[in-house]
């Protein structure tokens, strides 16, 4: 998959299949989106672009509202995206400038002009342009006029519930892991590069690798611990991770720290990436490190539990 920082560096293929959003999660919903964009490529011999945008919009438009978090940074929606099978990812720099484009603009000069547009594939109840005053009704008035054809997917239900990354969001908020899960169409995910503790966890017997993660933008779900696969220099270990302000050793800051089954290495430096398959508990202060300790035991016994059906690689 080859990516486009700016819309002007891109040079489009013959046949383009586009669609445009958000993408973040890119989440069951979005992957039926994408399925219909690489059914239709195939059927044109054409190639299919994602057009997306970052900063996120809301971030943007709306900065006093800072409560605004990411399921994917732009670098883990590429990958899933190339891992999707993706040809072109274009990415939008998004700013005031950029948002007070009419959507007849967006048209012009964004899908027609600039992508060469010859079929475009969008979510159900798609907005574009000033003020979010572009539709789908709109495209489908205009599209013959520009050349291209528009095609509008329904929305995505899982277990009755609207596909939406808002919804997942939500979902981790609460720490219910399982209804993320479901609505992603696979586990969370969380990177971030190993830094130094306090080597508090060591005394007890449950070494952790404590986690620097960019918050700015990235979504942490509910403290607690959770049930995990960690990601390493290519391979794959069970472990639980903890979320949360250590309560029990008088902790200041929020901490991610991953305890991982099997596994003595130093890796400090190196990129964990960290995939939640079921919360096991609230975050709790304990009286002393024994009580912690004894917790602890319990926990692993639970997240062996939890993972005992898990393929590994």
């Amino acid at each position: 998959m080859k990516i486009y920082y700016h819309p002007d560096d891109f040079l489009a293929p013959s046949f383009a299949v586009v669609t445009s959003g958000t993408f973040d999660g890119v989440h069951l919903g979005h992957q039926k989106i994408l399925n219909r964009v690489k059914e239709i490529a195939r059927q044109n011999q054409g190639e299919t672009i994602v057009l997306t945008y970052w900063p996120h919009p809301r971030l943007v438009l709306h900065p006093e509202d800072s409560s605004l978090k990411l399921l994917n940074t732009f670098e883990e929606k590429a990958e899933l995206l190339k891992e999707a099978g993706i040809d072109h990812l274009v990415r939008i720099p998004f700013t005031r400038e950029f948002s007070q484009l009419s959507s007849k603009e967006f048209i012009s000069r964004i899908l027609v002009q600039t992508l060469r547009t010859r079929k475009l594939v969008i979510g159900y109840d798609h907005r574009f342009g000033h003020n979010r005053e572009g539709s789908f009704e709109e495209l489908k008035k205009n599209a013959p006029l520009y050349g291209f054809e528009v095609e509008e997917i329904p929305r995505q239900d899982v277990d009755h519930i609207t596909v939406s990354s808002s919804k997942i969001r939500q979902a981790l908020e609460q720490g219910n892991i399982e209804t993320a899960t479901n609505l992603l169409g696979r586990p969370y995910s969380i990177r971030g590069l190993v830094v130094k503790g306090d080597r508090i966890g060591r005394l007890i017997g449950f070494p952790t690798a404590n986690l620097s993660i960019d918050t700015h933008y990235k979504l942490l779900p509910a403290d607690g611990i959770y049930a995990v696969t960690a990601a390493h220099a290519g391979k794959t270990y069970k472990g639980m991770m903890y979320i949360g302000f250590r309560p029990t050793v008088g902790g200041m800051h929020k901490s991610i720290e991953v305890n991982l089954f099997d596994f003595n290495a130093e890796i400090y430096g190196d990129e964990l990436i960290v995939f939640l398959h079921a919360r096991l508990r609230a975050d709790s202060r304990f009286t002393d490190l024994e009580e912690l300790k004894q917790e602890l035991i319990r926990d692993k016994v639970k997240a062996e539990e939890a993972l005992k059906n898990i393929r590994m690689q």
